[in-house]
């Protein structure tokens, strides 16, 4: 090999015969799933390049573990046309079944969630792991905590609860928003999003928090407005308070799409009177007119890093990630006015 290592390097390194080298790398039976999760490891490590195609030997490296796993997602984010959960959901559901991973969704009713009644395919132990993708409520986590199969959570994280979490870097992409409309002239920035509703909520709000601080901005309470009730259930209206800021950051694309909404229903122009940013650059934020500038999440990666994780607890139960943080990046739309020269503002 070019690289020069062999099987025979993998197998001496490990203690293990050249022929379960073989047989772990192409995926053939006859090996353990734990042996062969750790030849796979051991051979990306050292640098192992078999000399197939890079799509086989990548096919070759993925242990097929063959076993189910349960997905589940709170009632409030299952929307009728669609959520950035269920593309996400889609993407961790279809990475896992090329480990021969079948997986089983259920989406978790409000009462049950609220009264921590787990669903029929972990209480009958139908599946061999959990993946939680979106907030539930804390009772519901203290159900899910005390089963004895790999779980994790995905977008968003409890810090009373030991477990794995895989997360958008939503602290960091409140402040990227938020600087954003700074370095547009904005002096006056509001923030739409229930505090407490979610992990993801919190952090970007402290995101903005900060950026406001920093550049030592008016901060006002009214200007912090919520966007849904104590179940999670978006507003159907919107309120604004009567002095208005002259940017709002909304925490994600879906409720920025209805602030914009709203404030066209008063007569107000987005971004001409009112600018409005979001957060996930889901497909609300490219169908609504004027566009949404927003901080993207990286959704492939975070579908990667939970797959990832989810099949290392499978095949080895004892493993644990802690919380993994998957950065985004700002996209910049349409719906943001630059007053950076507007003498109207600087008064």
């Amino acid at each position: 090999m070019k690289n020069g290592v062999k099987m025979l390097d993998i197998a001496n390194k490990l203690g293990v015969s050249v022929v379960t080298v073989s047989n772990a790398l192409a995926g053939r039976d006859g090996v353990s799933e734990q042996m062969r999760a750790k030849i796979c490891e051991t051979a990306e490590k050292m640098g192992y390049k078999p000399s197939n195609t890079k799509n086989e030997r990548k096919k070759a490296l993925i242990p097929k573990i063959g076993k189910n796993v349960g997905i589940l997602t709170a009632e409030r984010f299952v929307g009728a046309r669609g959520t950035f959960y269920w593309e996400l959901t889609a993407n961790i559901s279809n990475r896992l079944s090329q480990l021969n991973v079948c997986t089983i969704y259920e989406c978790v009713k409000s009462e049950n969630e609220k009264e921590g009644i787990l669903p029929n395919m972990v209480t009958d132990s139908k599946v061999d792991g959990i993946i939680v993708i979106g907030q539930v409520r804390r009772s519901f986590i203290d159900k899910l905590s005390k089963i004895q199969i790999p779980l994790i959570f995905v977008d968003f994280y409890d810090n009373r609860y030991n477990i794995d979490s895989i997360n958008s870097d939503s602290y960091n992409g409140g402040y990227i928003i938020t600087d954003y409309l700074v370095e547009m002239g904005h002096k006056k920035i509001g923030f739409f999003g229930t505090l407490n509703a979610t992990s993801s909520i919190n952090d970007r709000y402290l995101g903005y928090l900060k950026c406001i601080m920093e550049n030592q901005l008016e901060f006002r309470e009214e200007w912090v407005i919520g966007d849904r009730d104590d179940r999670g259930i978006l507003y159907s209206k919107i309120n604004f308070p009567d002095d208005m800021p002259t940017a709002f950051v909304c925490n994600c694309d879906e409720t920025a799409f209805r602030v914009i909404s709203a404030l066209k229903s008063k007569g107000i122009r987005v971004p001409e009177d009112i600018s409005v940013v979001g957060y996930d650059n889901y497909t609300v934020s490219s169908i609504c007119i004027p566009t949404i500038t927003t901080v993207e999440v990286d959704l492939d990666k975070m579908a990667e890093v939970s797959v990832d994780v989810m099949a290392k607890k499978l095949i080895d139960p004892t493993f644990t990630e802690g919380r993994r943080i998957i950065s985004g990046k700002l996209i910049v739309k349409n719906s943001v006015l630059d007053i950076r020269n507007d003498t109207h503002e600087a008064e």
